[in-house]
This record gives structure tokens, C-alpha cells and sequence, in this order.
């Protein structure tokens, strides 16, 4: 990407300087400390002082965020929207520190004060506003885009209460509501000011105009608003701050008066209630009737407020609609946002009045779409009767995007009924239901998939008519993580290392870490690699025995498999390896294998059953192994509760092996992978996701691959695929699942874990049977290496070193280069010293 030439600083008397230096910082923190806090240092909380060091950052975030938007303002800069129904950006005080470059002056002034950053660091909530990869994403995607220098904005919504907080209470997952917002949160900058009329339900209204043209005119039955809280999102060593906005719905009226003075309290406050609630909860239980209503209602809150907002920044330049596609490049962040196509063209065509093939040019031109999933079941479908009750008029418009597209494929595929079956964005078979990822693709300009492997499944199987119809639509856009947070950040020690051996180049350009294949051999330095890893280690085992009593040795192998619970990603098959590794070691108590700790975390969605048995599966095995005596030193297993991107960030420093085993072809992507490849874990995994570009990368060598291809997952299931034949094969696996079945491992309960071995042996559905034996040949292989002590860390030196390619920066330039079409601007600040 070209870079255009900066206009001037801007001179204004809003132009006020902050310091970057400790005693700046520490001026401004005393000061924060009596105007916002309303508190002097002896009386002052823990949680006064995260606060007050909080609003002295955000200051100066802020100081750049209002150059970049003047900057965007005055030249009508051509922006990207990222439109994703998850942000899961993590703690943001540290993150700031280190994009300001202000770590060291900060720490030194709250030292000054009698005060710890780290401890202060500690005291940050952390805003749940995602599950899992989907909402990481976009969050390292809009570190990237900031740090790039490209014009963008995050929209989403305000969950007030995010993903759950996880107990466990004897082994099982309990749900804890997560508070985040309860103490404060710093970070953001409410709008109220800007505020848009939503509406949901009525009925429409079919008219003729003065001009005698078809119109329609939608009169819904609920309105309610929507306003935005702003988070600034700095990018590394840059003047840009872009901006995350994320939508919370608040009701028209918040109290009828009439019903409170009659004594109605509870109808006095119904319309408040029931407008809240679409931001309430990050996705409500969908089970029933109501929790489905709240789902699509979440969806078309946010893509509406979005829509309307984009509208009001294009036309403080221009006067007709005519050219939005050249200021706005929309992403849609997998089927959440779908409705976005049906949404605009109602604004285009119902508000604007444009005409439809007018409308549709803009639409097409504006909107794109990323794919995140290959499941079936994961494909968004919604009731058509709901999106009716729900969204009349943008069902309307659905029928008639659907019927002109299917139009086409009629003139293309006359006597192909089951193509255009297929193809259709309504499912016409049982109850009629919308296809969003159909919405999607028909009206977006491009069609991305998220790994090299998930996009050519993409176009062979899910989208392969599509795809066949506009081979021009579909790319690859590898996925990519922030160097900055899941290295800088996260892992202090091997940052210094690296830049101490390399510079500091690697930080903006992740392929610099290139420069480190030359010390893989080098016998001081891997001493100081094996140094920086232990300390890790150590760490994290302080922070588990601190947090939940678990002890685990720093000197075993940390064998690492922490992501969302889910049968595709097989968890299960990681324990029954442990339960046939415990007997081999109960069987030989001479053999000999690397001591082992195998580090489980995740949650589980709350009403997925078979998850959740999993989870209470590695904590009844763990017991058992934990508390065998001949096992001290050998083998434990370990369940880390409470996954979220704080803890995260502890756990991919440590590893030494990241377990990376979903089935091939299930898994689109995956970002772990890269963030424990990248703190020097070196992987086993199938030919999944992104594992196969990590092992192209790394090497094969460097690399534990185990298990059926994807091709052959899809052979070996056409065949007629029998669980039990390879249960009479392999006496280890039959054994090991005994051993579940008989109770040994909850007990003597024999009912406990019936459902998931019968799942295994009469479905096994992700296979895990039939790769056991592969996976347990490759661990055995694993355990040699790390026995190999100089050879382990050549080959942890190397996964790191060749990570270049996966760096978000590298995934947002081909964004930019290929579907959006965006060139950085830069902003220049007054007195700008760049970095």
C-alpha cells in the first residue's frame, strides 16, 4: 500500500500536549485521582488508582484520537467498517502502555508513588464481549488496522453482561454472570448525543408516490434507540487511534408515568425493560421461542445503529447517497451481520429512494463477507415466520433479492431444479428458513475464506454452487494474530530476548523474526531461550496454585490445549491419551517417559451437555491421576478455569506443546495455534485450519502432524465408517475407554460418562477413534523430543522465528490490498516525534 502524503499539523486550541514522561504521567494521575475519583492518595482503593492511571492513558489516546478523526474529517477518507457481533479486545491498560511506548515512564511513576503497575494491572476487568477466535479476531484486527494507519471503525454491541465467568464445582462448569462493568470502566466514552431509532414488528404499508412510483413504507410496532460508547484503539508507535463503537439500546421512554402514579410499577418500567434487554446478555440461550426472538433482535439492533451512523459521518460531506460505497468498505464478520445487505437496501430504496438496481450497485459495492465455518449446523439459518413477526419489511426485500438472483440462475441452469434448490436464500425444505450465509454471499462483492485449506473447502462443499457462479468473489485471507499483545505483551522476557538479539523491527514487521534461524544453534542463546520459558513456567504455576490450589512442576513438559469446549476440537481425544499413557506408566513404572503436565481450559456453551461432560471428564481423570502417588513427577492433569484473554496471555508464554487436534476439516482457521507457536510451543496437530500453513512455515520437522487428512475424513465416513471395528483393533483404546465405562474414573459411577463412549462407539462423529492410534504414536514421538532438551529448544527457536507470516498486519494489508481497497493516512501531530 502507497502511503499519501500527511497534511500539517493541525493548529488549534484543542491541540494541548500530554506528556510521555514519568513525571508528566504522575502530575496527571494525581489529578485524576481528585477530579475523577474525588479521592486523596491516603484514602484512595485499589480500584481509585487503576481507574485514575486508566483516565491518564486514555487522555492521551484521546489526544490522538481527535487528530485522527480531524485528519479522517478533512481529507472524507475512504474507512473501513468492521461490522462483528464479538470484540473480545482484553484488558486495555497494558496494551496502551505498550502502543504509546510508555511502559517504562508509567512504571517508574507509580513506583514514585509508592504504587505497582503490575499490581494495578491486576485490578483491570476484562470485557467479555466474545466467545472465543471470532471475536479475538477482530480484535487484533483492529490493533492491526490502527497500526497500519488505516482510516476504520469497530461497530458491535455493548454486551452488559459478557461471556459467563467460569466456576467449577466438583468438576462441572458453572456459569457465573460476568460483571464487567461494575467497578467502571475507563476505557469508554459514551454518546448519547448520537442516538438512532430502531424498530422491530408492525406491518408495511404498499403506496403509490406523487410521482406514481412503487413505494413502501414500514411502520413498526416496538422503536426503541440505540447509542454508542466509544473505545479508542491506538495503533503501535502511530498517531492513529481508530475507534471501536459498540451499540447499547435503551427505551424511548425509560418510565410511564401514568402506570407509576396508578401504582403499575412493573408496566411502568415493561418498555425499559424489554428495550434493554437486547444488550443485555452476549448470546442469550436460543433454545426457545423468546431467547430466538432476542438473537435476531441483537443482530438487526447493531447493524442498523451501524448503518445509520455511517450515513450521518457520509453526509457531513455529501449530499446524495450516490457515492457511499467509495467512502465505506463494509466487512461483515462471519452470518451475525448478514442482515446488513437486506438492511441497507431498505434505507437505499424505502428512505432514499433510489432506484432498486441503483440501490443494489451501492450495496454490492460496499458490503463484504467473511466466513468462518464449514459446519453445517453453524451456518445461521433463522425461521422465515420469525424474521416475518420480527422484520416484515426486510423479508420483503429478502424475496426480492432472492427471486431476482434465482432469476439468474434460471437463465444459467434451466432444467437444474437442485442447484437452484440449493441455492436459493430461502430453505424451502421442512420450515421455510433464511440462509444468512446465502444473504451474504449473493450480496457482497467478495467472499473470504479464513485459511488456505478452510477457503478451498469453502468453494468445494458449503459454497460451491457460488462459487461455480462467481469464481471472482472467493479468496483466501489467512488469519492473524497482534505481535504486540500475544508477545510484547504477554511475554515480556522472550521479548526482550528477541529484540535484544534482532531489534525491535519485528514488532511492525513480524517476518523480522526471520533473523532468529541464525541463534537456533547457537548454545548461549538457546540458554537464555530454555531461561525465559522456565520463568514462564513458573509463573503461570504460581498464578494456579495462588488462584485454585492446582500444583503442577515447572520442570515437565506443559502439554496445552486451551479453547472453547467442543466435540470438533476434541478434547476427549487429548484425555484418553492420558488415560492410556497413565496405564503404560502403572504397567512399566520403569519407563521411560518426559515428565508431563497436561493443561487443559475452556468454556463450554451452557446448554451443550456433551461439553460440559467433558469438562467434568478431565477433571474426574485428573483426580484419579493427580492423586496416585506413583504419578508425582510423571504425569498430572490440570483444568485451568475461567479462560478469557487475561489469562490467556499467562498461558501461551508457558507451553512447550501447543494441542492443536481437531478433526481435519472442521476447524476454519484457528488463532491459538499461532499464539503459542509464536511464544516458541512447538505443535501437534492434524492438517486443520491453519495448522497446515504453520507447518509449511515451520517445517515439517518441526512439527508433530498426526491424523486422517480432511480427504480422508470424507472417505473414510462415506465407507461406512464403524467405530467399534477400530475398538477391536487397537486393545489400548478399548482398554482406555473401559476404564470410562466401568467407573474407575468417576467413582465407580458407571452411568457418568455412558453417553460420551457410547457417542464414540456408535457415531464418532470427529473421528476420534479412528486417529487415537496415530495421535498416541506422535505423542510418543513428542516425548523423545523433549527429552532431546538442545534439540526441543532449536525447534521452539524456529516456530517462533518463522511465525512472520501470521501477524494480523500481513492479513489486514491483503484485506486492504485485495477487497477493500483502502490506501493508511497518516496523522501528524504538533511537536510529532515519530517513534
Amino acid at each position: 500500500m502507497k502511503q499519501p502524503t500527511a497534511k500539517p499539523g493541525i493548529s488549534s486550541d484543542w491541540d494541548v500536549h500530554f506528556g510521555l514522561d514519568a513525571e508528566s504521567i504522575k502530575r496527571d494521575f494525581l489529578e485524576k485521582l481528585f477530579t475523577h475519583q474525588a479521592k486523596f492518595r491516603e484514602v484512595a482503593t485499589p480500584n481509585d488508582n487503576y481507574l485514575a492511571l486508566s483516565h491518564t492513558v486514555r487522555d492521551r489516546l484521546l489526544h490522538r484520537w481527535i487528530h485522527s478523526a480531524h485528519t479522517y474529517f478533512s481529507q472524507a477518507s475512504r474507512t473501513v467498517a468492521y461490522l462483528s457481533a464479538e470484540f473480545l479486545i482484553g484488558p486495555q491498560l497494558g496494551n496502551n502502555l505498550i502502543s504509546l511506548g510508555i511502559w517504562e515512564p508509567t512504571k517508574k511513576a507509580m513506583a514514585d508513588l509508592g504504587l505497582s503497575l503490575e499490581e494495578l494491572l491486576e485490578r483491570e476487568e476484562e470485557p467479555g464481549l466474545g466467545n472465543g477466535g471470532l471475536g479475538r479476531l477482530a480484535a487484533c484486527f483492529l490493533d492491526s488496522l490502527a497500526t497500519l494507519e488505516i482510516p476504520a471503525m469497530g461497530y458491535g454491541i455493548r454486551y452488559e453482561f459478557g461471556i459467563f465467568d467460569q466456576a467449577i464445582k466438583d468438576g462441572w462448569q458453572v456459569e457465573v454472570l460476568d460483571h464487567w462493568l461494575h467497578l467502571g470502566y475507563p476505557w469508554e466514552i459514551a454518546h448519547p448525543e448520537i442516538a438512532f431509532r430502531v424498530g422491530f414488528g408492525g406491518h408495511t404499508e404498499h403506496y403509490s408516490d406523487e410521482k406514481g412510483r412503487y413505494r413502501v413504507r414500514w411502520k413498526p410496532e416496538q422503536v426503541l434507540k440505540g447509542f454508542p460508547n466509544d473505545t479508542p484503539i491506538l495503533g503501535h508507535r502511530t498517531n492513529t487511534a481508530n475507534m471501536l463503537r459498540l451499540w447499547q439500546a435503551q427505551a424511548y421512554t425509560s418510565l410511564d408515568l401514568q402506570a407509576f402514579n396508578v401504582g403499575d410499577y412493573r408496566r411502568a418500567v415493561e418498555e425499559k425493560a424489554l428495550s434493554e434487554n437486547i444488550t443485555k446478555i452476549l448470546y442469550p440461550n436460543d433454545e426457545s421461542e423468546a431467547g430466538k426472538l432476542l438473537r435476531l433482535q441483537q443482530q438487526y439492533f447493531f447493524i442498523s445503529c451501524s448503518l445509520q451512523d455511517m450515513i450521518r459521518i457520509y453526509l457531513q460531506h455529501e449530499k446524495t447517497m450516490d457515492r457511499f460505497h467509495e467512502k465505506f468498505a463494509i466487512q461483515l464478520n462471519d452470518t451475525h451481520p448478514s442482515l446488513t445487505v437486506a438492511e441497507l437496501m431498505r434505507i437505499l430504496v424505502d428512505e432514499k429512494e433510489m432506484p432498486w438496481e441503483t440501490a443494489w450497485e451501492i450495496t454490492t459495492k460496499t458490503l463484504s463477507y467473511t466466513n468462518h465455518t464449514l459446519m453445517p449446523e453453524a451456518l445461521e439459518t433463522w425461521p422465515l415466520r420469525l424474521m416475518q413477526k420480527l422484520l416484515p419489511r426486510h423479508v420483503e426485500i429478502i424475496f426480492e433479492i432472492n427471486r431476482r438472483f434465482l432469476n439468474e440462475i434460471h437463465l444459467r441452469y434451466p432444467s437444474d431444479k437442485e442447484r437452484i434448490a440449493r441455492m436459493s436464500i430461502i430453505d424451502e425444505r421442512g420450515e421455510r428458513r433464511v440462509r444468512m450465509a446465502h444473504l451474504a454471499t449473493v450480496g457482497c462483492h467478495a467472499v473470504n475464506g479464513v485459511a488456505k485449506l478452510h477457503s478451498d473447502l469453502l468453494r468445494q462443499t458449503v459454497l460451491r454452487d457460488f462459487a461455480e457462479l462467481w469464481p471472482e468473489k472467493f479468496s483466501n485471507k489467512t488469519n492473524g494474530i497482534t505481535p504486540r499483545r500475544f508477545l510484547m505483551l504477554a511475554n515480556p522476557g522472550l521479548c526482550a530476548l528477541i529484540t535484544e538479539a534482532i531489534g525491535e523491527t519485528w514488532m511492525t514487521d513480524l517476518q523480522a523474526l526471520r533473523g532468529l534461524e541464525k541463534f537456533a544453534n547457537d548454545a548461549a542463546f538457546a540458554e537464555k531461550w530454555r531461561k525465559v520459558k522456565l520463568e514462564n513456567k513458573r509463573a503461570l504455576a504460581k498464578y494456579a496454585w495462588d488462584r485454585s490450589q492446582l500444583r503442577f512442576d515447572p520442570e515437565s513438559m506443559f502439554d496445552v490445549q486451551v479453547k472453547r469446549i467442543h466435540e470438533y476440537k476434541r478434547q476427549h481425544l487429548c484425555v484418553l491419551h492420558a488415560i492410556a499413557l497413565y496405564r503404560r506408566l502403572k504397567l512399566d513404572t520403569k519407563r521411560e517417559e518426559a515428565p508431563r503436565t497436561i493443561l487443559f481450559g475452556g468454556k463450554a456453551a451452557p446448554g451443550y451437555r456433551l461439553a460440559k461432560l467433558i469438562i467434568k471428564l478431565i477433571h474426574s481423570v485428573g483426580e484419579v491421576i493427580n492423586n496416585d502417588r506413583e504419578m508425582q513427577g510423571r504425569l498430572r492433569v490440570i483444568f485451568l478455569p475461567d479462560l478469557n484473554v487475561k489469562n490467556a496471555q499467562r498461558i501461551y508464554p508457558a507451553a512447550d506443546l501447543s494441542e492443536q487436534i481437531s478433526t481435519a476439516g472442521k476447524e476454519a482457521s484457528g488463532t491459538g495455534n499461532m499464539k503459542f507457536a509464536l511464544n516458541g510451543a512447538l505443535t501437534i496437530g492434524t492438517l486443520d485450519g491453519a495448522n497446515v500453513e504453520i507447518r509449511e512455515e515451520v517445517g515439517k520437522d518441526n512439527f508433530f502432524l498426526f491424523g486422517l487428512t480432511a480427504e480422508e475424513v470424507v472417505r473414510v465416513q462415506a465407507e461406512a465408517y464403524r467405530p467399534r471395528e477400530i475398538l477391536r483393533q487397537n486393545e489400548e483404546l478399548a482398554e482406555a475407554l473401559e476404564l470410562l465405562r466401568s467407573g474407575f474414573f468417576s467413582r465407580g459411577d458407571h452411568t457418568l460418562f455412558a453417553e460420551l463412549v457410547d457417542n464414540l462407539l456408535e457415531r464418532d462423529e470427529f473421528m476420534l477413534l479412528s486417529d487415537f492410534a496415530s495421535y498416541v504414536e506422535c505423542q510418543s514421538r513428542v516425548s523423545a523430543a523433549f527429552r532431546n532438551t538442545k534439540q526441543w529448544t532449536r525447534m521452539s527457536i524456529l516456530n517462533t522465528a518463522r511465525m512472520g507470516k501470521f501477524s494480523s498486519d500481513r492479513a489486514i494489508r491483503e484485506y486492504c490490498n485485495d477487497i477493500w481497497k483502502v490506501e493508511p493516512v497518516r496523522v501528524v501531530m504538533n511537536g510529532d516525534v515519530r517513534r
